[in-house]
């Protein structure tokens, strides 16, 4: 994937707006919050940074081509970055692209996930 492809992608999720911040970054938010960014380190393969779950966290931070993010994961934040693993099935990082976007939006306020039509039964 390609940060256009990463955009595409993530603009196609529901209530998302970018910004470029960070020194150029890709940065993906719903309801105001980060849930994933494109960018970051200057290398010539892009890399992927998003929010996940404690189980994702600990299995993707043994996994090749991903890392606990910079600055994130040292926060103890749960991030992981996705980096340096060309032959990635694209499938696979638009899951964990759309799992972070869930959990980001389930920490907005009840009245702010009402609002954008978010995690409504």
């Amino acid at each position: 994937m390609n940060y256009k492809e990463f955009n595409n992608f993530c603009n196609s999720l529901h209530c998302t707006t970018h910004v470029i911040q960070w020194g150029n970054s890709h940065v993906w938010k719903v309801g105001g919050k980060v849930f994933a960014i494109g960018g970051w380190e200057n290398k010539e393969s892009p890399a992927f940074t998003f929010k996940t779950s404690d189980s994702d966290f600990y299995f993707l931070s043994e996994e090749p081509g991903f890392r606990p993010a910079p600055y994130f994961a040292t926060r103890g934040m749960k991030w992981i970055q996705f980096h340096d693993v060309p032959k990635l099935e694209e499938y696979k990082l638009k899951h964990f692209l759309k799992k972070s976007h869930h959990i980001v939006s389930l920490g907005l306020t009840k009245k702010k996930q009402k609002e954008l039509g978010l995690n409504q039964k």
